[in-house]
């Protein structure tokens, strides 16, 4: 069965003791730790996601939650892939924090980590779009090197080091719908956006037809109104001496 995600200050339901014993009969003997994975807010058309365990190592996985092999389909699948991402007030930089409140950084040689609870200059990263492939990203350090996925034996390996855009520096960033960015319209565009069929037969003095007036409501919304207004008019004045 799927979990939900949680995070780190979650507060813990109270289990009871039937769940106690079938969990404690699904934890494995042998006593390995747990599977270190790094993402960042999505993953790159390689099929490989990005994900930290408790040691702060950071490292490529294999993406599961996938749909016919489209990277735009790709969701995290455990909570040690996804990556809070905040902008860091001031600057065009972000930071971007682990399931367990620390930050993820890249050090002068390209070695990633989430070892820092506070955030220097190391745990500041910069969201570039890339130019010719929509959707996509390059996340550059303050180095002006960039991450990359780089094959190493069996494993890929998560660096930032690159310095030129490749395909293995291209990210997706996948991000919850509910905190995905949505744009606002101001006051005066809402308000320019109301208005009554009668208002504007008012203003054009004469009858509309349906048209007309969703030209007119059009305009309103992209700032030719007056010149559309004119032109009904003058319109008008034609049929009337035609």
């Amino acid at each position: 069965m799927v979990k939900p995600l949680t995070f780190k200050g979650d507060k813990k339901a109270k289990k009871r003791k039937r769940d106690r014993d079938a969990a404690a009969a699904d934890q494995p003997d042998d006593g390995a730790p747990a599977a270190k994975q790094l993402q960042k807010t999505g993953g790159e058309d390689g099929g490989e996601d990005g994900a930290d365990d408790d040691d702060s190592w950071v490292f490529a996985m294999p993406i599961e939650n996938i749909v016919d092999g489209n990277p735009a389909s790709a969701e995290p699948h455990e909570v040690r892939q996804v990556w809070v991402a905040n902008k860091i007030a001031g600057t065009d930089n972000y930071r971007f924090k682990g399931h367990h409140g620390r930050y993820l950084a890249c050090d002068k040689i390209g070695v990633l980590s989430a070892t820092s609870e506070a955030v220097s200059p190391l745990e500041c990263f910069t969201v570039l779009a890339t130019a010719d492939t929509p959707g996509t990203f390059q996340l550059q350090t303050l180095c002006d090197t960039l991450l990359t996925i780089k094959p190493a034996g069996s494993a890929a390996e998560v660096r930032g080091d690159a310095d030129a855009i490749s395909f293995d520096t291209t990210f997706r960033i996948r991000m919850q719908a509910r905190f995905k960015p949505k744009l606002r319209a101001s006051k005066e565009e809402k308000a320019l956006a109301k208005i009554s069929r009668r208002e504007l037969e008012e203003a054009a003095g004469r009858r509309l037809d349906e048209d007309e007036v969703r030209l007119l409501k059009r305009a309103r919304r992209e700032g030719d109104y007056h010149e559309k207004l004119l032109d009904i008019k003058v319109k008008g004045k034609h049929d009337k001496f035609a």
